[in-house]
């Protein structure tokens, strides 16, 4: 089936630089399309292509982006397929479609899995998005197949034909650029195992650290780098002293490219709780295939070749995971071949399709 040429609009909250957005820069710049975003987050660490059209609606609230959303979506209202992540986000277009406002296609990515990851009011808030808007829109792209049916689950009223399940996708030749980039600190001498993300509960970095204890007197010359900011910050260092790792378990902060750190270490490890899937997997075998643990913290990931894998939450499991490969240390990296799939030409070009299909 030939490819019916798109004029793509690409949406989000705000350039803030995480997973979803990271994607959808991702696929802008592959398809060189243009990119607005609700809000701009001060000091954005996002890396967004010079040549990308990008609009910014607002550096206030988040709700004032919503209402100038409306003006800056005029000229994309006919004859385009807008690409949105984020439920809220996703819901809101989905109304304006509704009402009639928006005319084009609406293709929107699902971030998380709200339904499992929050519950009480945010998840009531949550139903009452999909429940408003997700009725006008015309296709709905999961991360996983565990992500679809729990989506499908939660809203009976979505057509299962209308929720495709697509990985998310990867631009390895970016990647191993951005690894070829010095560490230039003290770490680029040492042995370290290195995890990266937000600091927050459901990264499992507590578990980390003690799965950490379980092995650090075996490994003496070995420290742990956590990459990431977040409010867990304060309750990671009062386990680090807790555990007596000081000067062992470092906390980073925030580094603007973690990659070369995922190829200098001994190890790489995921240690989330619950995940959408975790893109920095991705980056981290990319560098470091044969040397990377990952909890089963999202679906797809039981089926990933060359990493490790080990159950959620328990340190005792991860620690004996991550012994058991220091032991037998690696860099044999070869997943050329997996990647080969996850280009983010070829995932947009899947996603296009799939939407043609719905139209013919």
């Amino acid at each position: 089936m030939k490819l019916i040429p798109h004029r793509l609009l690409f949406v989000s909250m705000s350039d803030t630089a995480g997973g979803a957005e990271n994607i959808l820069c991702m696929v802008a710049s592959v398809t060189d399309s243009p990119l607005v975003f609700l809000k701009h987050i001060y000091n954005s660490r996002l890396q967004i292509p010079k040549f990308l059209k990008v609009k910014y609606l607002t550096n206030g609230s988040m709700l004032l982006g919503f209402f100038k959303l409306v003006k800056a979506l005029y000229p994309y209202r006919k004859d385009y397929t807008i690409i949105s992540t984020h439920p809220y986000l996703n819901s809101y277009l989905g109304l304006l479609k509704r009402v009639g406002y928006i005319k084009s296609n609406l293709i929107v990515r699902e971030c998380t899995s709200v339904f499992t990851r929050y519950t009480g009011i945010k998840k009531l808030t949550y139903q009452i998005a999909y429940r408003l808007g997700y009725p006008a829109v015309n296709l709905i792209i999961c991360q996983t197949e565990i992500m679809r049916s729990q989506l499908l689950e939660e809203n009976k009223f979505i057509p299962m034909n209308k929720a495709l399940t697509k990985e998310n996708p990867i631009d390895l030749n970016h990647i191993l650029k951005k690894a070829e980039e010095p560490l230039n600190d003290s770490n680029d001498n040492s042995d370290f195992i290195c995890s990266a993300g937000r600091l927050i509960a459901e990264k499992g970095f507590s578990i980390l650290i003690r799965a950490f204890v379980n092995i650090a007197q075996q490994h003496n010359n070995l420290k742990l780098l956590i990459l990431g900011e977040g409010k867990e910050r304060n309750n990671l260092n009062s386990l680090i002293k807790e555990t007596g790792l000081e000067g062992r378990v470092i906390l980073m902060g925030h580094v603007d490219n973690p990659i070369p750190y995922f190829k200098k270490a001994k190890l790489c490890v995921v240690s989330s709780i619950k995940e959408g899937f975790p893109n920095v997997l991705l980056e981290m075998m990319a560098v470091s295939s044969s040397s990377v643990i990952s909890t089963l913290c999202a679906g797809g990931i039981e089926d990933i070749p060359s990493i490790v894998k080990v159950k959620v939450n328990d340190a005792i499991a991860l620690a004996a995971a991550m012994d058991s490969v220091l032991h037998s240390y690696s860099k044999d990296n070869d997943v050329k071949y997996y990647f080969k799939r996850r280009t983010p030409k070829n995932y947009i070009d899947s996603i296009l399709k799939e939407a043609d299909k719905l139209h013919s």
